[in-house]
């Protein structure tokens, strides 16, 4: 079936809100472009019922390499919104409604009591109570998707992972740095085969909100039943990537590091820590790296910070860090 572009198809987008009955059949239905990600088209839509986002997967990502994946993803995102929604009420959007023409689905809009934590971060604002948070969130997010054969195969979305995750990621930079290949792709053998609890796969400070209630988890089209270390290494990694760029603030986000953590170890009762944490400690300088060198880069490093992160992060992976907090006090060293 051919792709149903939303964003030129007002006939298709009015569609879905007279199937969901949330459009009276007189009413017309306008789409607002929203600024979005690279992987979607985000659309506003305020009706007499209410003001709604429209989420549509696209078939290739706005970037600057060659990235394809297949749209059917758009369906492990509402199926991880809706397992949980349930598990952690108010803390990601709630799915009113889907399309499987158009390979999307509607949700409530979140109005402006909500601020993007990327944005936060950007402008200097560091909280550590926000990294606690949504460490904990996370936590408790894993614990009780942790080793469920049902989700297992629910979320058996390996190929998609791959695609949208492991490849892009890793094995691209692997392909920019052969002298490090070999370590790369072990790391990208072994998540693959590590499956646990129910991954995001984008815990990404541009994917939450912080809205009056706390942390709200957004784009979660990478679901996956898999290794909780690639949650958890793909959120540090806003802390270091941030602190290459705005130095004066390492300290507060070096705590916010270390926040998170603290708030997600009394959570993992499915595996002993300090395996999990191993996992976290090689895989995430591989994905610092990977976002300078992979296919989707940073868009606030200038290129002598994208230079400095480069350099500190194969340092890191030369050296294979013991601990998390060994590589916090050495990218503190490096960029403080």
């Amino acid at each position: 079936m051919p792709h149903v572009d939303l964003s030129h198809d007002p006939a298709a987008m009015r569609r879905i809100f007279l199937a969901l009955g949330l459009a009276a059949p007189e009413e017309e239905v306008r789409a607002q472009p929203l600024a979005g990600g690279v992987s979607s088209g985000i659309y506003r839509v305020d009706l007499r019922s209410g003001s709604y986002c429209v989420k549509q997967a696209l078939p290739k990502l706005k970037v600057a390499k060659d990235w394809k994946v297949p749209v059917e993803r758009v369906f492990a995102e509402i199926g991880y919104l809706r397992t949980v929604g349930a598990m952690v009420p108010g803390h990601v959007p709630q799915v009113l409604g889907e399309d499987a023409a158009s390979k999307s689905f509607v949700m409530a809009f979140l109005g402006p009591e909500y601020r993007n934590w990327k944005a936060e971060l950007l402008a200097g604002r560091i909280d550590v109570e926000t990294a606690r948070a949504t460490g904990a969130i996370l936590g408790r997010i894993h614990a009780a998707t942790a080793d469920d054969a049902r989700l297992a195969a629910q979320f058996a979305n390996d190929a998609d992972f791959h695609a949208l995750r492991l490849e892009p990621y890793l094995v691209e930079t692997a392909r920019e740095h052969p002298e490090l290949a070999g370590r790369l792709l072990q790391v990208v053998e072994r998540t693959a085969i590590t499956r646990r609890v129910l991954v995001h796969g984008d815990v990404s400070p541009k994917n939450i909100l912080l809205g009056p209630k706390g942390p709200v988890l957004l784009d979660a089209e990478c679901a996956w039943f898999g290794d909780p270390a690639f949650d958890l290494a793909f959120c540090l990694n806003h802390f270091l990537l941030k602190a290459a760029h705005l130095p004066a603030c390492t300290g507060a986000l070096m705590d916010s590091f270390a926040g998170f953590l603290q708030a997600y170890w009394p959570q993992v009762r499915w595996e002993p820590v300090a395996a999990l944490e191993q996992r976290v400690a090689t895989l995430l300088p591989g994905l610092t790296l990977a976002r300078v060198d992979g296919k989707s880069p940073v868009e606030y490093l200038a290129e002598p910070q994208r230079q400095a992160v480069r350099r500190a992060a194969i340092a890191l992976l030369q050296q294979e860090p013991a601990s998390l907090a060994s590589i916090a006090g050495s990218w503190a060293r490096e960029f403080a």
